[in-house]
């Protein structure tokens, strides 16, 4: 039983069109933007808190550059502080930036003016913080500052609700508002990992015959833990 749940709670594969904007609706539509060759602006910074959306919008737009068969990289400074890519890209994204070392911070400083005077590569660069707040060498913040900066607001609780009704009645079933309320108070409260409970929540009813209820929900939540 418990393995029939662990098979299905792999998030699937970020994209522009599965991330719910909430209040961030400009920004989706400059990222398409950039992606359709409609925006001539192609140094983008991002911040905003963990778990807001800006990984998945990073990760969203170099696979959208590789299916349409360009030339994408994303890297996490949480990972890897080095920031290459064999031949001309058009798309590099840089994730974490608060996480940069000194010499990571002097790698992206070169890097940035590289790519700013080869006038073609799109950078998208993310960090928790607005540029003027973030702790790093002053000239690397006046570049971030350079480009275009978007706060990525996080969803509301009534967003995240309508979100989860949403997906649930998108897969054949309904969702109670209790259960929705339920759900942000007892697990974790991003939108992925909400919506990875939400596939669980189907399977373990399908498989026990069971209506969607706070017991149930109890229950999986004890099983998955």
């Amino acid at each position: 039983m418990q393995q029939l749940l662990l098979d299905i709670k792999t998030a699937p594969s970020p994209s522009l069109a599965n991330f719910e904007p909430g209040r961030n609706v400009e920004l989706l539509q400059l990222l398409e933007n950039i992606l359709q060759g409609r925006e001539q602006e192609r140094f983008v910074y991002l911040w905003g808190d963990r778990g807001c959306g800006k990984s998945h919008l990073l990760r969203a737009m170099t696979a959208a550059y590789t299916q349409k068969s360009l030339k994408a990289v994303y890297f996490s400074a949480r990972q890897q502080h080095e920031f290459s890519a064999t031949g001309t890209m058009d798309c590099m994204a840089i994730d974490d930036l608060d996480q940069l070392d000194a010499a990571a911070q002097v790698a992206l400083f070169n890097l940035y003016n590289q790519l700013r005077d080869d006038g073609e590569t799109v950078l998208l660069m993310s960090g928790t913080a607005a540029p003027m707040h973030m702790t790093m060498r002053q000239d690397l913040v006046t570049r971030l500052g350079w480009g275009l900066v978007y706060h990525v607001l996080e969803l509301t609780e009534e967003e995240k609700i309508q979100a989860m009704k949403r997906y649930a009645n998108d897969r054949g079933f309904q969702l109670p508002e209790e259960i929705c309320i339920y759900l942000l108070r007892h697990g974790k409260r991003d939108l992925p990992s909400l919506m990875m409970t939400l596939d669980a929540l189907d399977r373990y009813s399908l498989i026990h015959q069971r209506q969607i209820t706070v017991p149930l929900v109890r229950e999986l939540l004890q099983v998955v833990s």
